[in-house]
């Protein structure tokens, strides 16, 4: 079992991200061939590489090529955004959910719908955007509270304590305005329906968050060792962990505001990099993102064939996915994979 385990760390790092781009690659061109409608790979690669238009291709271009663009990058998103939080707490089982992102974008988008009920999607989205940086920050605030920095245990507390009080707002607004339905059909996680001019708004946000974080990387790895390491290598602590944080609330307030819950996603794959590459972030976060983004296909993929033609939500298969993981990781005490 050691020989096995020496053998695939051997393994250079190039190969194994090479290997996870072809697998991506792979559930990529799955998840535009399969579902409903009855598409071929020459389909795809017409409406990917010509002009030509008709039925085939025009469900290509405007509804699951979309569609697989949001899974690509909220994916990478959450995925990298669990590795941030996972590295900067030192906490294996944290992840964006446990920030308050996904209930402060609940309570956020309860408000707006109720008092201003002709809001439209953009201001929807930046509600919730803004939703989600409000409960994080609230999380954080209570969490660095005392002297000594972050602790795993009283963030896993904040979160909690944070997340039952804006849920609470958002279920009393509901209830009170007669909106839930409306707020449940936003928050309960999926891409159906996704269009061009969601992403524009959204990938942007996104991809400047995953290039800030590969820049930060080596920081990251110091910091997830030891805070004393870090500053006897002369790393400015309070900026990185500022700009770090930043980009958590940006890469999962944006996620949430698009697609609602789906943030177990940033719990398994930061254990599943980890077990591929080892502690070093310099690799975690580039294979996180690839491993994020197959993830998301696969998931989305599955909501649209297991019953097809009906939509199984995305949210449900990834929490199929994410708990039993997660109960495996507690059991292990946040040792599982890594």
């Amino acid at each position: 079992m050691a020989m096995t385990r020496a053998n695939q760390r051997s393994i250079p790092y190039p190969y194994k991200l090479a290997s996870a781009v072809v697998t991506f690659v792979g559930m990529f061109v799955a998840s535009m061939i399969l579902g409903a409608a009855d598409l071929s790979v020459q389909d795809v690669w017409m409406a990917l590489t010509s002009s030509h238009t008709n039925d085939q291709i025009l469900i290509i271009r405007e509804i699951r090529l979309p569609r697989e663009i949001a899974a690509i990058v909220v994916g990478a998103a959450l995925a990298v955004s669990g590795a941030i939080m996972q590295g900067l707490t030192r906490n294996p089982i944290a992840d964006p959910g446990l920030l308050g992102l996904t209930a402060g974008a609940s309570a956020a988008l309860a408000v707006t719908l109720a008092f201003i009920p002709s809001a439209n999607y953009y201001a929807l989205t930046i509600a919730c955007f803004l939703g989600a940086a409000i409960g994080a920050c609230m999380v954080f605030g209570i969490g660095a509270m005392r002297r000594g920095g972050f602790s795993p245990f009283r963030m896993v507390l904040a979160g909690a304590a944070v997340s039952a009080f804006l849920y609470a707002i958002a279920e009393g607004v509901g209830l009170y305005y007669r909106i839930s339905k409306d707020v449940s059909m936003w928050t309960a996680g999926g891409l159906v329906g996704t269009a061009w001019s969601q992403l524009q708004i959204i990938v942007p946000f996104i991809t400047v968050g995953i290039l800030v974080s590969l820049l930060l990387s080596r920081q990251l790895t110091i910091l997830s060792l030891s805070e004393d390491v870090a500053v006897g290598l002369g790393q400015r602590i309070v900026l990185i962990k500022s700009v770090l944080f930043l980009i958590i609330i940006i890469l999962a307030g944006s996620s949430v505001a698009l697609v609602g819950n789906l943030a177990f996603v940033g719990l398994i794959v930061p254990h599943l990099a980890r077990a591929i590459v080892g502690t070093d972030y310099r690799l975690i976060i580039p294979m996180s993102v690839v491993l994020g983004a197959t993830l998301m296909l696969l998931a989305d993929t599955l909501g649209r064939t297991v019953n097809a033609p009906y939509e199984t939500p995305v949210a449900a298969l990834v929490a199929i996915m994410g708990i039993p993981f997660f109960l495996f990781i507690v059991r292990r005490g946040g040792k599982a994979l890594s």
